[in-house]
């Protein structure tokens, strides 16, 4: 959506892709995350279809849940704590975009999407790598430890 102080007033159809294609920015970050800190970031380090396979591996309503677990989120550091959180509220919204007819936006509302996303993002880039591969590991891998 262009940030352009058109005078246009944005259709709700455009609204609505935008939160969708926001919260997917924040699905494919974790996806990144986890095939690169699991598997290797570097493309001559690492075999591609595990990579893929890695990536892959993220289930949305599986990493939600994840993200929802306020115990084992609270153990993160904020960067990481925040982004799931932004994370849960994104996916929400997206569910509303996609599948309510009746959901409405406006401009300014979907901006600051788009603004926090990307702040969260940034945010969880700065986290270390320690913590970023235990969130990759929380997301991915089926937790027995009881």
């Amino acid at each position: 959506m262009a940030r352009s102080g058109g005078s246009r007033r944005p259709r709700q159809s455009d609204l609505w892709r935008a939160v969708s294609t926001t919260y997917y920015a924040l699905f494919h970050h974790i996806c990144r995350n986890n095939a690169d800190l699991l598997i290797g970031g570097k493309s001559e380090d690492r075999s591609y279809l595990a990579w893929r396979q890695a990536y892959r591996s993220v289930n949305h309503g599986r990493a939600r849940k994840a993200c929802e677990n306020r115990t084992m989120m609270s153990r993160f550091p904020t960067e990481i704590e925040d982004f799931a959180n932004e994370f849960v509220q994104a996916q929400i919204k997206r569910h509303d975009a996609d599948y309510d007819p009746l959901a409405s936006y406006t401009r300014s509302e979907v901006l600051a999407e788009i603004d926090t996303a990307e702040a969260v993002i940034g945010s969880f880039r700065n986290a270390s790598l320690k913590d970023s591969r235990a969130f990759a590991a929380w997301i991915s891998l089926t937790n027995r430890s009881r």
